[in-house]
């Protein structure tokens, strides 16, 4: 069986909407991956867990958003490893459930700056490969420490979770920035 590039696309999801949807959509269509799979992650190192909605709840409002698409999937393997999450330990599990798949991380040029005080850099640096995608109000970061990265076209979008999040709680409309059968949900 030929060897399929899996991109991953991590996140907390909470609550996943459009702007997570057109980036999956544009690495799944306009590069060399075959998916796109959402990693609906329990708690970020680098995030508080106060706010966030149950993890099955988020997974299930992920696979709401992208049902019908064969080429989007939401992938719940963190749920299982210790937490909090860490991208390599979560990397080594995909490995070993799909050892046929080529996965490539995609991540914003936000983030890529970080990258190094992630647990086992080094070694997740030699191993993938990063799709690194604009965003708003980032600059481009260097490449030089990051050789398996690149740059990548994507649509810029500024929409945030934390803003729907907040939208909710004051009763403001989400339409169109989420999903309708994930606003059917959400309002529920």
């Amino acid at each position: 069986m030929a060897t399929q590039r899996i991109g991953l696309l991590f996140g907390s999801f909470n609550p996943v909407h459009t702007g997570h949807l057109i980036l999956a959509e544009h690495f799944a269509t306009r590069t060399d991956l075959a998916e796109v799979w959402f990693v609906v992650s329990p708690h970020s190192p680098f995030k508080q867990a106060a706010d966030l909605r149950p993890d099955a709840e988020r997974l299930h409002l992920v696979q709401l958003a992208i049902a019908g698409n064969s080429r989007l999937r939401a992938e719940d393997i963190e749920f299982s490893l210790p937490r909090p999450s860490y991208t390599i330990a979560t990397l080594d599990a995909l490995r070993q459930r799909y050892a046929e798949a080529d996965f490539v991380l995609l991540m914003g040029a936000d983030n890529l700056p970080g990258l190094p005080r992630w647990q086992e850099a080094a070694r997740l640096l030699a191993e993938i490969d990063l799709y690194v995608y604009p965003r708003p109000g980032s600059p481009l970061p260097d490449l030089a420490a990051f050789p398996r990265a690149q740059i990548m076209a994507a649509p810029l979008l500024d929409i945030s979770a934390t803003y729907i999040r907040e939208s909710l709680r004051e009763g403001r409309s989400i339409r169109y920035l989420v999903p309708a059968a994930v606003e059917a949900e959400l309002l529920k």
